[in-house]
């Protein structure tokens, strides 16, 4: 017996080596994140198999891991959209440019990264087709042969697709060519209830980046040079990076009634008189898994929070024991049976590799079980977000245990991230406070604005930075950062992806 012990001890402790050689050899892959923020960004991509390069220049192949992130946001996005009265629909992928013309702010925002279609087959084609770039147009003119009556309205439509904007430099997930979003486009009979619709949906962008990404994100208005084009004006959800970019994280935007004049979108209101709706549109897009890695991930690989974790739990035994893999089993049914999602790892894989894998996958939670481990009693937990190993009693009840370290996990990481954003919030009263700030360490700047927009673009000189957004905060000073005139806005600005 003494021999036995001794023999699952050394075979421990050589996983153990193996483990780390594992990790050394991956952070050889996968660049300091302090070193080189870009190379690492791309390092923890690839490392975890997110995404991949693809011959068409500017556009990725998401993978298997990078999908099943963006599935599981759809489904919790689709959820609450449902929840709200939205329901899904599906709009064509190709815009005849006619109709991409009618309304001159949206045309003129776009043009550069419209791509054409002109051919079909070997014919040319009498009118251009623009591949959408955002589905504004087709909507509008769904609604202008569909709503007659204000019994018609509202429509509250929403619709997951890709899009395809020309972008000159792109990086994976967070700028390429084609991307994966949803767009809503609800189209109201009365100003006030497309406003209340406008504000609830960045409220639900928000909630989604704070409660479920753990990234905490600040919610104001675009300023009138920043706003979408053909909006009356847009509401904007920002977060910003582990290396003070901000991130534009979400949108909505009140269009008003620019649209329905343009594609004549009327209807008889209730007075018998008519008049034109008033519609808006919000989206957030795949950027949102570029948030994630760069928000919470290490150098050892992707860091996922809990609840948006494709897989939640991995269970790896250690070593082929009967007893130990149908406990492991055990453990997988019941915490699957109350929502946890959990696997275990049967690949025929040293113990160390699994762990490697399972970290630089994000796995937030992995437990470790070997026939050492039921002869002393003990189960080990390891926290992926801390790297911390924690062994707990082997009866211990595995259900309320991991439910409730998965909360921990969630919750701490929320609060590392928001600790980080704080000490990247900075105050500027004068441009040269601005530049001193953003040639030390970027992160969001607060400082105030006069409305002119011959000082924000004086401002993007400085590192490019632009304004994020407006926000309903107390003043910090009574003059414009930029030429000192009285201000009017409270204006947080910063570098952007």
């Amino acid at each position: 017996k003494g021999w036995y012990r001794a023999h699952a001890l050394l075979k421990r402790v050589l996983s153990f080596f193996i483990f780390e050689r594992v990790n050394i050899m991956g952070n050889k892959a996968i660049t300091e994140r302090n070193k080189d923020f870009a190379k690492w960004y791309t390092d923890v991509v690839r490392a975890a198999k997110l995404c991949d390069y693809s011959c068409v220049k500017g556009c990725m192949v998401i993978e298997p891991n990078g999908y099943a992130i963006w599935e599981k946001m759809k489904e919790i996005l689709d959820k609450k959209f449902k929840e709200l009265g939205h329901v899904n629909v599906q709009m064509p992928l190709l815009i005849p440019e006619s109709m991409l013309e009618k309304e001159g702010e949206l045309v003129n925002g776009f043009a550069p990264e419209v791509a054409w279609v002109t051919m079909g087959g070997r014919k040319q084609l009498d009118e251009r087709l623009a591949i959408r770039p955002t589905s504004e147009t087709m909507f509008s003119d769904y609604y202008s042969a569909h709503v007659k009556s204000y019994k018609d309205l509202p429509m509250l439509y929403n619709q997951w697709c890709n899009v395809l904007r020309w972008e000159k430099e792109t990086r994976p997930f967070l700028r390429s060519r084609e991307f994966l979003w949803q767009e809503g486009h609800t189209i109201h009979s009365s100003e006030e209830e497309a406003k209340k619709e406008a504000n609830q949906m960045i409220e639900v962008y928000n909630w989604f980046h704070n409660e479920i990404l753990a990234i905490p994100s600040i919610m104001g208005r675009k300023t009138e040079k920043e706003k979408f084009s053909g909006a009356e004006y847009t509401l904007t959800n920002e977060a910003l990076m582990y290396n003070g970019v901000a991130l534009q994280s979400g949108t909505s935007h009140y269009f008003g009634q620019k649209f329905s004049e343009a594609y004549g979108i009327k209807f008889t209101n209730k007075e018998n008189k008519e008049e034109y709706a008033y519609q808006t549109s919000w989206g957030t897009t795949t950027r949102m898994i570029g948030g994630l890695i760069m928000v919470h991930s290490d150098d050892y690989g992707l860091v996922l929070p809990p609840k948006i974790a494709p897989k939640q739990v991995a269970i790896i035994p250690i070593g082929n024991d009967e007893e130990v893999l149908n406990l492991c089993n055990e453990y997988k049914e019941k915490l699957n049976k109350e929502g946890i999602e959990a696997y275990v790892d049967l690949t025929d894989k040293s113990p160390g590799f699994k762990f490697a894998e399972a970290e630089v996958n994000g796995i937030p939670v992995r437990i470790e079980l070997g026939k050492r481990d039921l002869e002393n009693n003990k189960i080990t937990f390891a926290r992926r977000d801390t790297r911390e190993k924690i062994e707990e009693d082997i009866n211990i009840d595995i259900v309320s245990y991991t439910k409730k370290l998965l909360e921990t996990i969630q919750k701490d990481m929320y609060e590392r991230a928001k600790k980080r954003r704080d000490e990247l919030t900075f105050e500027a009263h004068n441009k040269e406070e601005i530049e001193k700030i953003l040639n030390t360490q970027p992160g969001f700047i607060h400082a105030m604005w006069c409305g002119d927009i011959k000082c924000e673009e004086e401002i993007k000189q400085i590192k490019g930075c632009k304004s994020r957004c407006i926000v309903n905060e107390k003043a910090i000073d009574e003059k414009c950062v930029c030429c000192g005139k009285d201000a009017k806005y409270h204006v947080i600005w910063g570098i952007q992806y």
